[in-house]
């Protein structure tokens, strides 16, 4: 039994010392990876600065009561085209009751000191034809008879603008709704019937209509604290508009603002630019926009593709491996320059003919798979 037991023992161990030579053999027979290098070389970068915003008219009005009252005609419709005093809406006065009583009550009160002082006008005039009184007591009674006159009219009107909202009902009266720019109607926020309140130092009152310039446009955006110091008002930029296939517009920045805003933990700063709308495009205010900002340019540089730099997990420095002639690679430190992304400039640690490493070539595996999903 026992010489069995050690038979079986001593083949299992064979099988395994077979195993692990096995083992040892393949992985010994195995070729060296082969890295993939580059060379360095010259071109030119261009840097970028990306505002994101909204596309806006330069000049917007908001049309608004000076009476309150109901909308009782409106005579536009969004996206019409208007000219500087054309007729937008007119308002129906409601009056206020109390308001309507004590004017009323004016003109009553006014009546009375008109007609007395009539009287009293009509005398002395027979008085001073005849010689009695004075020209002086004559003109007193005159001005006292033509300022009752005037009271009286102004109760009059004060009256028929309470009840009317104006007094002749004419193209300036303040029911009308009038168009103060050429332009286009962008919004129309009330409907007939709806009630509005004139505008005044406590309310802001209700908007009838906004009219815009659709000729005048300026893009309004926000860039990073980063890239604000190399804006300057005057600039040329180019808008691009995601609603109209990419369409992109000649801008210039015409304000830069002073005061940053946090957002998200960033400082954001607020640009605006004047952009050049030809007359064949159709633009809508409120379109989402991209502004691309030209921050720095040079050309014909020292540079090598950005993928191929490797960083110090201890010191974060930038360095590559450079192909060595025994075939060995070295580590070799480098000062960077200017960067788009994809290239970037070379200041020094690289020089013209080195080779090298492609440190994140993807493996031979992995092409296989991407090889055959492309086919």
């Amino acid at each position: 039994m026992n010489k069995t037991v050690k038979i079986i023992l001593g083949i299992i161990v064979l099988i395994l010392l077979v195993v692990v030579l096995k083992y040892f053999k393949d992985a010994n027979s195995k070729a060296i990876e082969d890295f993939k290098v580059e060379a360095p070389f010259y071109t030119s970068i261009n840097t970028k600065a990306v505002a994101t915003g909204k596309l806006n008219p330069e000049e917007e009005v908001e049309l608004k009561p000076q009476i309150s009252g109901i909308v009782d005609k409106i005579f536009v419709e969004e996206g019409d085209s208007v000219k500087k005093g054309d007729l937008i809406a007119t308002i129906r006065v409601v009056p206020n009751e109390q308001s309507l009583v004590s004017a009323k009550s004016r003109i009553s009160s006014t009546k009375l000191s008109y007609d007395n002082a009539k009287i009293l006008y009509e005398r002395n005039k027979s008085l001073f034809d005849k010689g009695v009184i004075s020209q002086q007591d004559f003109e007193n009674s005159e001005l006292s008879f033509n300022q009752a006159k005037e009271t009286l009219a102004q109760s009059q009107n004060d009256y028929q603008i309470i009840k009317r909202g104006s007094i002749s009902g004419g193209s300036s009266a303040n029911t009308n709704i009038i168009a103060q720019i050429p332009g286009t109607i962008l919004e129309i926020p009330v409907r007939e019937g709806d009630q509005v309140i004139q505008s005044n130092n406590f309310n802001a009152g209700t908007t009838i209509a906004t009219i815009a310039d659709m000729s005048l446009m300026i893009f309004e955006g926000k860039v990073d604290e980063a890239d604000v110091g190399k804006l300057k008002e005057g600039k040329q930029i180019k808008v691009i508009l995601g609603a109209i296939n990419d369409k992109e517009f000649a801008a210039q920045l015409t304000f830069v603002a002073p005061k940053g805003i946090e957002e998200n933990g960033a400082v954001q700063f607020v640009i605006k630019a004047h952009v050049s709308i030809d007359s064949t495009t159709n633009i809508r205010a409120g379109y989402s926009a991209n502004a691309e900002i030209d921050i720095e340019s040079k050309d014909s540089i020292f540079a090598i593709r950005e993928a191929l730099l490797q960083y110090n997990r201890i010191t974060e420095k930038p360095f590559v491996e450079i192909l060595e002639e025994g075939g060995g690679f070295r580590k070799e430190n480098v000062a960077l320059g200017l960067s788009d992304g994809i290239n970037v400039e070379i200041i020094d640690g690289i020089k013209e003919g080195d080779k090298i490493k492609v440190w994140n070539k993807a493996s031979k595996e992995n092409e296989d798979e991407k090889g055959g999903r492309n086919r």
